[in-house]
């Protein structure tokens, strides 16, 4: 009798903090909406799982049902990118204890079934689960601050135009190797601040080795040096015979029509556009 007194106890410790009861509130977040479940130690189901819109009336309603149930409460999520915000964010501002944690924690926590069937009820109850055997190892969420949040989607998206430039630099370049083969090569400008490039600039006025080798050398020498004065480049002379010397030197493969002409120049259009939002974008993370 004594054993099972200590048992009962235990059990009441168990199922309150403080002498209160504990809610672990599970969100299974996705786009636009969640699955919300509440449970209490030992498979007590307070609020069976039910749907909620990322709207502020829905979610405003789940903060004052929330509120509503007596005892601590503490909510629990997966970080899901940018989908758990408005939810997370809300909820912490409403004064709940809100922990967002990563999602390779809770994969393989409780699938001792054989049956691993998934919805987002399921999921919803998992969550909630994993709140109350983590209970006090839980961290707070902690909104980001303005400019933290603003430096790291401008990071993001940096990063993301970064590899389109890269993209769109090769195929530039691998279509100039059958136009103009490593007209590249003969610049060596870094970028402009605004993210503009000699070679670039150069190749969408003379996008083809004949554009070049057609003309005479003073006549290429005296359009070059026009190009370079309305591009605000500065003129060589000395560039402007290695760039001559070079196009008389190779052969395109590709011939000189207006078809080469238009894919040459989209690619540089699409390539100059990219490098303009990555120069902003940079400014953008320098100001923050």
């Amino acid at each position: 009798m004594n054993r099972q007194r200590e048992k009962d106890g235990f059990q009441l410790r168990i199922l309150c903090v403080g002498g209160r009861y504990m809610n672990s509130v599970g969100i299974d977040v996705s786009k636009g909406k969640s699955m919300i479940a509440v449970v209490r130690p030992f498979g007590g189901v307070v609020i069976s799982p039910f749907e909620v819109r990322h709207i502020d009336s829905e979610l405003s309603e789940l903060a004052k049902l929330l509120k509503s149930l007596p005892g601590e409460t503490r909510v629990v999520m997966e970080a899901t990118g940018n989908y758990h915000a408005p939810m997370a964010w809300l909820l912490n501002d409403s004064g709940f204890y809100v922990s967002v944690v990563n999602a390779m924690l809770v994969h393989d926590y409780g699938n001792h079934s054989l049956r691993r069937a998934k919805t987002d009820k399921k999921d919803a109850i998992k969550l909630a689960n994993y709140g109350l055997d983590h209970w006090l190892a839980l961290l707070r969420y902690v909104p980001e601050e303005d400019a933290r949040l603003m430096l790291k989607n401008c990071y993001r998206r940096y990063q993301q135009y970064s590899k389109v430039q890269t993209m769109l630099k090769n195929n530039l370049i691998s279509l100039l190797d059958t136009a103009f083969p490593d007209v590249n090569r003969l610049f060596s400008s870094p970028p402009r601040a605004d993210g503009s490039e000699k070679w670039v600039d150069f190749v969408a006025s003379f996008w083809h080795c004949e554009c070049i080798c057609g003309i005479s050398k003073k006549s290429f020498t005296a359009k070059y040096q026009k190009w370079c004065k309305k591009r605000g480049y500065h003129f060589c002379e000395d560039k402007a015979l290695d760039i001559y010397t070079s196009a008389c030197g190779h052969i395109g493969v590709m011939p000189k029509t207006n078809t080469a002409k238009f894919l040459v120049q989209q690619t540089v259009s699409q390539l100059r556009t990219t490098s303009v939002a990555l120069a902003a974008l940079k400014l953008e993370m320098q100001s923050l």
